[in-house]
């Protein structure tokens, strides 16, 4: 079996683009991956295709050793654009194998630690403004079956002109939703890097009586040290890592406690091949790891296989508002019971993709993001 072809399909979903890439063979066997990397899609796209080029002509099998080849094909290697596309093709290179012998990805990953994964609704309560809303919001997240959702809970404008009403305002509508919730359903805190170590500790302190499961990025990513510090002094506990991008930037994290749960991206991080080694690594300073998961049904799929195999698992993104046309897409839909993921039992990912449902969802170049709404504090 040889690599004969590679190519890239690309939509606009509401609010970035996916990407899909299909490795083709010889043999009539393709393996599917996606690198949506929210932001410069194109540059991802045009990396996948010269990376590519060190897999035409080869046997497909053994991902690892062309995660290998294809990482250090070049003396510039990692940023997000090359590990995304890295990633897109990693993850197709494990369908294929799984596809090639017969099984689930999850099997040659050594088999899975559960057949049900535990889901959280991300991006919940998009646009509450009000604490009834709030209230209704999670009771609606559990009349959906979930044990936990997660929420945005700064207004980065009134941030910048009122710190203290800012915080004051997401407590109350923190303290609404966890009414709503009732007392068993985790609630988790997207600050979207919004903070800064000071704000940070104003806020947790607020959202404290109300328990929150977790806040996610209080503040920029990029010096570990400073959320080393951060961590010590939050009463609650911080997840972080999405745009982390391998294990060597994890390392700094971990080592230094900077987090109480890891957040890899399948997507990003470079595959399934770096993130089961970002979990391990995790393993070794007793974190949990709770998968990125922003994408399409390809990041959905093979975040499940890994998140099955892996000791550490705790908990899935579920972008819950996109699963109906995730679900469309593929030809074996996911299966969301009870607030959990079943894992899917074809081989490779589990399915293949319609994408003749997308021809209407042209791409479009991504809006540029304000950057002062994310700028620290």
């Amino acid at each position: 079996m040889k690599i004969t072809k590679i190519e890239t399909f690309k939509y606009w979903i509401e609010w970035c683009n996916w990407l899909f890439v299909k490795v083709s063979t010889d043999e009539g066997v393709y393996g599917w991956g996606e690198g949506s990397l929210h932001g410069a899609i194109e540059s991802v796209e045009t990396a996948i295709h010269e990376l590519g080029t060190v897999l035409i002509g080869k046997d497909p099998s053994g991902p690892e050793r062309h995660w290998q080849e294809m990482y250090h094909a070049w003396r510039w290697r990692g940023g997000a654009t090359l590990s995304t596309a890295l990633a897109a093709l990693d993850i197709a290179l494990w369908d294929i194998e799984g596809k090639r012998l017969g099984v689930p990805v999850y099997r040659l990953l050594g088999g899975p630690f559960r057949t049900r994964l535990r889901g959280y609704a991300s991006h919940w309560l998009g646009g509450v403004t009000t604490p009834e809303a709030a209230y209704e919001g999670a009771r609606e997240a559990t009349r959906r079956g979930f044990t936990g959702f997660k929420w945005g809970a700064f207004n980065p404008a009134l941030l910048r002109e009122n710190e203290a009403k800012a915080i004051a305002d997401a407590a109350a509508l923190m303290a609404a939703a966890r009414e709503g919730a009732g007392p068993h359903t985790e609630i988790f805190v997207e600050c979207g890097e919004r903070l800064s170590p000071r704000t940070a500790v104003a806020a947790a302190r607020a959202f404290l009586p109300y328990r929150p499961g977790w806040f996610e990025e209080p503040i920029p990513f990029e010096n570990a040290k400073a959320m080393i510090r951060l961590q010590q002094e939050l009463p609650v506990p911080i997840a972080t890592g999405e745009r982390l991008l391998s294990r060597w930037e994890y390392r700094e994290l971990l080592e230094g406690g900077g987090c109480k749960i890891a957040q890899p991206d399948l997507m990003h991080a470079a595959g399934i091949t770096e993130v089961r080694k970002i979990a391990s690594l995790a393993d070794t300073y007793y974190i949990p790891i709770a998968p990125h998961n922003p994408g399409g049904p390809i990041c959905t799929l093979a975040a499940m296989h890994l998140a099955a195999a892996i000791p550490n698992f705790l908990i899935l993104e579920q972008m819950e508002g996109e699963r109906a046309l995730r679900d469309a897409l593929c030809t074996v839909p996911v299966t969301f019971n009870d607030g959990h993921f079943d894992l899917p039992t074809g081989p490779g990912l589990g399915t293949d993709l319609n994408l003749d449902l997308l021809v209407a969802h042209n791409f479009r170049p991504q809006p540029t993001a304000n950057s002062s709404e994310s700028l620290w504090r």
